[in-house]
């Protein structure tokens, strides 16, 4: 993608972004406004203490606009922004006034309130003489925008207003009232304009981005991946599908059923959710395409509703996909267990095959799916830490042979995964040289495989999620002085969180031997419940050495072999 093509960029100040007639309007179902107590009070603070200082530049960050002319824009990012910019010079304006009114300064702050309106708010219509504004608000807001703020009229009943309306109408009396407290704009009409026409206009600065169409608009957030940006992906693809909607009713409707869709599979997760529905069709649909695929394949309004059709039917799955909690796993308690691992293995490329099963499948070829498609991560994610970029592919393969009726059982379904299964050979010699650290997801993932293997050994339950026992490590985190014979000190880094060096251990135990000698280890192993750890107390009776820990990893990854291994080989 060629930047220069995509998109017009450059530095422009607030005063320069509201000039020479330009009109700014939200998308009619954009966002409502949002901003709260805690934003505006962050505002004011850095405006005042711009006003403090005239040298100062502060960035307010990107603005996203669309053009429609040259002095026509929708804006894409940067609408909480600007309508609470605006709302600041509306309060200057209204308190201009009040000053006025109460005879100070009266003409010349007349004067001033005006010129500050027809340059920050817009100008009076002379026939109607209803003031008009250079921003337009969504569809929810834009209504009580024009009819009460702009015009300075309060609301008859605020307690009635909507959220965001009132969320408006509170940012407005908010900056009245900070205004109220400053002692300086009490009776000086200049210096209460100056802050608008000088710390506001002037030395608040936007990066400008201007791009020409909402497709570019999609490239530049997938581009840019900011954090913090006001509108997402989301937002831009929800645009595009309501922009297809002419009919009052069915806006209504199509309100209705998307408010219940993001509240499922909510609303940062939206295009995920909607590019893995697509890779069930699909091949090599990348974020950065996704808006345009979008475009092509839904161009009216039963092509919309349609797709709100499918992406219904798969949205509550989706979401339980990332929580081996869901209620949606009560009537498949086989599954539960292969959902935890998947997240445990912070796996995700296999969305669009669960979806296909889900649809095509009995409820036990879809709980030997998921064990299936858990071996396969484990063994290609976990242990062999293999290129990532391969996974999605194969997986779209394996969910359109569903689909199609090309794979009707778990077993021809293995087949098109065949490519991504780790063989015995790589899989035991990733098994042999795996280091985990020693915190968060490392952490569980490392009693996870401790307990399986233990399983394995002992032939008794040992669920990770349930299971008391702690992780030990035999080569200490934090190793004394006397270790060093036989773990020379710059070697310890790289041995302390191998897999060899770890143990189940009971929590008193672990809590007992501390950083302790091998020898009060040993037998704390050897009273141990768990039977690979006191298995440690047979193959080290008098210490523990790098041999031995390689040695216990080796054995380690031969019974990884057979207890992470498909049934369908």
């Amino acid at each position: 993608m060629n930047k220069a093509n995509l998109l017009n960029t450059r530095d422009i100040n607030f005063g320069e972004l509201i000039a020479n007639g330009r009109i700014y309007r939200v998308p009619a179902f954009q966002r409502n406004y949002s901003w709260d107590e805690e934003q505006w009070e962050d505002l004011w603070n850095d405006i005042i203490d711009l006003q403090a200082q005239p040298l100062e530049r502060h960035y307010m960050g990107a603005l996203v606009v669309e053009a429609k002319s040259d002095r026509e824009f929708t804006i894409i990012d940067g609408q909480q922004r600007i309508a609470t910019l605006t709302i600041l010079a509306l309060a200057v304006i209204a308190r201009l006034h009040q000053m006025a009114d109460q005879g100070i300064e009266a003409e010349a702050n007349r004067e001033r309130a005006q010129g500050l309106r027809n340059k920050f708010i817009g100008e009076k219509d002379p026939a109607s003489l209803v003031e008009s504004s250079k921003l337009f608000l969504n569809e929810s807001d834009d209504a009580f925008f024009q009819d009460y703020l702009i015009q300075l009229r309060p609301p008859r009943n605020p307690r009635g207003l909507i959220k965001s309306n009132q969320l408006l109408w509170n940012c407005f009396n908010y900056f009245s009232q900070r205004l109220s407290e400053v002692t300086a704009f009490d009776t000086d009409g200049e210096a209460l304009a100056r802050l608008l026409s000088e710390a506001v206009a002037r030395q608040l600065l936007f990066i400008l981005i201007t791009v020409d169409n909402e497709l570019n608009a999609y490239m530049v957030f997938e581009t840019m991946n900011a954090r913090g940006l006001e509108l997402s992906s989301t937002d831009l693809l929800k645009n595009y599908l309501f922009s297809l909607i002419k009919v009052p009713t069915d806006i209504e409707a199509l309100q209705r059923r998307w408010r219940s869709l993001i509240t499922v599979v909510r609303q940062e997760r939206f295009p995920e959710f909607l590019r893995y529905h697509l890779l069930c069709e699909q091949p090599n649909i990348r974020s950065q395409r996704l808006f345009k695929l979008v475009r092509e394949r839904i161009q009216t309004p039963q092509h919309v509703f349609d797709l709100m059709d499918a992406l219904e039917a798969r949205g509550e799955l989706y979401s339980a996909l990332s929580d081996p909690n869901h209620g949606y796993w009560v009537e498949y308690p086989d599954c539960r267990t292969h959902i935890h691992e998947l997240n445990l293995f912070r796996v995700r490329q296999m969305t669009p095959l669960v979806f296909a099963v889900w649809e095509k499948f009995s409820k036990d070829d879809v709980a030997a799916v998921l064990k299936m498609v858990s071996v396969v991560s484990f063994r290609y994610s976990v242990a062999g830490g293999l290129n990532t970029n391969a996974l999605e592919p194969a997986y779209h393969q394996a969910a359109k042979a569903v689909l199609t009726g090309a794979a009707k059982t778990p077993r021809e379904v293995f087949q098109t995964l065949r490519p991504i299964y780790v063989d015995d050979r790589k899989f035991e010699q990733d098994m042999a040289s795996l280091v985990i650290g020693a915190s968060g997801q490392h952490k569980r993932l490392a009693k996870y495989i401790l307990c399986r293997l233990e399983e394995d050994a002992s032939r008794h339950t040992c669920n990770p999620e349930t299971d008391p026992a702690t992780i030990e490590h035999i080569l200490p985190e934090n190793p004394a002085e006397d270790w060093s014979h036989n773990f020379p000190k710059e070697l310890w880094d790289a041995h302390v969180y191998r897999l060899g060096n770890l143990a189940l251990l009971e929590a008193s135990q672990n809590r007992m031997i501390g950083n302790a000698d091998y020898e009060k280890k040993r037998s704390a192993y050897a009273n141990s419940q768990y039977q690979t750890t006191r298995k440690i107390a047979e193959i080290a009776p008098e210490e523990w050495t790098h041999a031995l820990l390689e040695s216990r990893q080796r054995t380690m990854a031969k019974r990884a072999v057979h207890v992470w291994r498909s049934p369908y080989l």
